[in-house]
């Protein structure tokens, strides 16, 4: 198929809407109906699975952590403010200790206290294998995002010290992953996680969930006792529910079936703007890759000139024509326009001679043609429309550098739990990359996806990528406090991510959502996570 014809494939009309339709309001309450890009409801015991979506849906508003992100700003990316912890400090004596002051007077959804003992019972269930509360997906995910948690204590009821295997000056974003469930939840459910969800599960947000229905949806009460008063919610009820396919979704917006729409179909955004619906796009901290599987034995992509290659091979524009403008092409792992994005002796734009040139150096040309295998998801948190645009990347690829490349098609918890996968493992069905997306918000990210630490399971390092600039630049960063010094070693780190490339950037996310006029207040703010608290519904 041409890239013309791909094009033009998803320029086609919309699909109807198949399959029960979705109960309105029955009363007077005002309910927000919300199309996630899920194939299924998030993990509802407390720390959602679904990657960044489950979080933003199923986690925060629901479950919160000893900080959170401020999602106030639309014009810089999102920092970190108190949440259940009134404030934290990093002992000046070690730095890897992390002292944590609790807030008072806050209560799980179920009138039990958030304490120390609750803050310790949570890490145990998270970090404590032979815990009687050890959640193994939960523990998976949280070690993953919070992979140098080493050791943690109540110092009183108020208090809570937890100290890292390494000094991290960056390591409050990563405790912004750890969320807490009240541990009557588990004690009530006769210690069975998997009847938690029925219960339902407390936590401590502006949200407690009254209702999970599996394959469905989750629905979502205000929490009138919520411990934040300038934080209250606006609407009644959130009902959360999984359309997986771009065209169902914008199909179910303009029934009046849903209210808001994650990722709404490419082709439809004009018609759904003259029909009055909204349309928010904006920059935030996401980048589309191919994550290249540089570990496997026998990997084409030990060789640095086939993962540069690869990069100059691309037609990033057309990717951004073919999901009609709410993408921008990205040449490495921060976006271009960031201060911190460096200045490497490589920058990928479309150069198929480039591109075929590397290749030749490395082995590869018309008799002995590159192939790859690519394990992508049909849907997903952050993955856009995944089928189309790697369809696309497929035939680039051919036409551009005549590399020739098949996928394996799974669901997107199955590739997120691939990510966490040793290099040759089965479950990775013998794929040279991933198509997972990911964040780039801040220092700990950077770690945690490249560090020659954090290779799986202690991190999201999921090419086994080791370069040692790379690693000293980071080493320096994590030491420091200073910013100055930070954005320099920012700098340099990044540089390497483009010059030795452990990924194929594609492009960074608009973050396009579809709106109906019923929706107000609703901030597009630069982070994953959004603040329901401030929306309404007329």
């Amino acid at each position: 198929m041409t890239l013309h014809r791909l094009t033009a494939s998803l320029l086609a009309g919309a699909l109807v809407l198949t399959g029960p339709a979705f109960a309105g309001p029955a009363h007077a309450e005002s309910v927000l109906r919300i199309a996630m890009t899920a194939t299924d409801i998030p993990t509802a015991t407390g720390m959602p699975n679904n990657g960044f979506e489950g979080m933003r849906f199923l986690g925060y508003p629901v479950f919160e952590g000893l900080v959170q992100w401020d999602l106030r700003s639309t014009d810089r990316l999102a920092g970190l403010k108190p949440a259940l912890a009134e404030s934290w400090a990093q002992d000046p004596a070690d730095k890897r200790v992390w002292t944590f002051r609790l807030r008072e007077g806050v209560k799980f959804h179920d009138g039990t206290p958030f304490d120390a003992d609750a803050v310790v019972w949570n890490l145990d269930r998270y970090f404590k294998n032979d815990s009687p509360q050890f959640e193994t997906q939960a523990a998976g995910t949280t070690r993953a995002r919070a992979p140098i948690v080493g050791s943690y204590r109540k110092v009183d009821a108020r208090t809570v010290q937890i100290t890292t295997t390494q000094v991290a000056s960056y390591f409050p974003y990563m405790a912004v992953y750890i969320l807490f469930t009240s541990p009557h939840s588990f004690e009530k459910a006769g210690r069975d996680w998997t009847k938690v969800p029925a219960l339902p599960a407390a936590g401590t947000g502006p949200f407690r969930i009254v209702k999970v229905a599996p394959r469905e949806s989750v629905e979502l009460a205000r929490n009138d006792g919520y411990w934040d008063p300038d934080r209250m919610a606006k609407v009644d009820r959130v009902r959360l529910m999984p359309i997986p396919e771009a065209n169902a979704r914008v199909a179910a917006l303009r029934a009046g079936q849903v209210d808001w729409i994650e990722v709404p179909a490419p082709d439809a955004i004009p018609s759904l703007k003259q029909a009055g619906f909204t349309i928010t796009t904006g920059s935030y901290p996401h980048i589309w890759p191919w994550m290249y599987n540089i570990g496997a034995a026998d990997s084409p992509l030990k060789d640095v000139r086939v993962r540069q290659a690869l990069n100059y091979c691309i037609d990033r524009e057309g990717i951004v024509t073919l999901l009609n403008g709410t993408a921008e092409p990205a040449s490495g792992w921060l976006n271009d326009r960031d201060p911190n994005f460096g200045a490497p002796q490589n920058r990928y734009v479309s150069d198929p001679a480039k591109g075929k040139a590397l290749l030749a150096e490395a082995g590869y040309g018309p008799k002995k043609p590159l192939r790859l295998t690519v394990m992508i998801s049909s849907s997903g948190s952050g993955q856009m429309l995944p089928m189309p645009m790697n369809e696309y990347l497929q035939e680039s690829l051919k036409q551009g550098c005549g590399v020739d490349v098949t996928f394996n098609v799974v669901e997107w918890q199955v590739l997120l739990t691939a990510s966490r996968a040793l290099p040759d493992a089965p479950s990775l069905q013998g794929s040279n990359a991933l198509n997972v997306s990911s964040p780039s918000s801040d220092p700990s990210v950077m770690a945690r996806y490249f560090a020659g630490d954090r290779f799986p399971p202690a991190g999201f390092n999921f090419p086994n990528w080791r370069d040692e600039r790379f690693d000293a630049a980071m080493k320096v960063l994590a030491e420091t406090t200073d910013p100055t010094v930070i954005d320099a070693q920012t700098r340099i780190a990044h540089e390497r991510l483009v010059d030795d490339p452990p990924w194929l950037y594609v492009v960074h996310d608009l973050n396009p959502r579809g709106l109906s006029k019923r929706v107000k207040g609703f901030v597009s703010p630069q982070s994953w996570f959004v603040d329901l608290t401030r929306v309404s519904v007329q």
